[in-house]
């Protein structure tokens, strides 16, 4: 069983707490209304799924119920940091070379 690390509860949790909510840092449109179909299919449907290091939201269903950020590699499916949602995306990841 994973465990994931709360930034908010500030501990880990068996996964089963928790629910992934999708790509994190998507731009949304200030207006949708006057968003054509065509970008909004692409905005509400098409993600990327790259082999690697991903960036996602999660939420603490079972705990906080907080969403929070969350840098993942699809290889190992090893979580390599949380943070709080709002926070920008890290610039240098834990344990990266220089």
């Amino acid at each position: 069983m994973l465990l994931i690390r709360c930034p908010y509860c500030e501990e880990e949790r068996p996964e089963l707490e928790f629910r992934n909510a999708g790509e994190a840092h998507i731009a949304r449109s200030s207006d949708m209304a006057a968003t054509s179909d065509d970008d909004f299919e692409k905005f509400f449907f098409i993600r990327s799924n790259p082999k690697g290091i991903i960036y996602e939201r999660w939420r603490h269903m079972h705990g906080c119920a907080r969403f929070f950020n969350a840098v993942r590699d699809t290889v190992s499916d090893r979580f390599l940091m949380t943070y709080k949602a709002g926070e920008p995306k890290p610039a240098k990841l834990p344990g990266a070379s220089k």
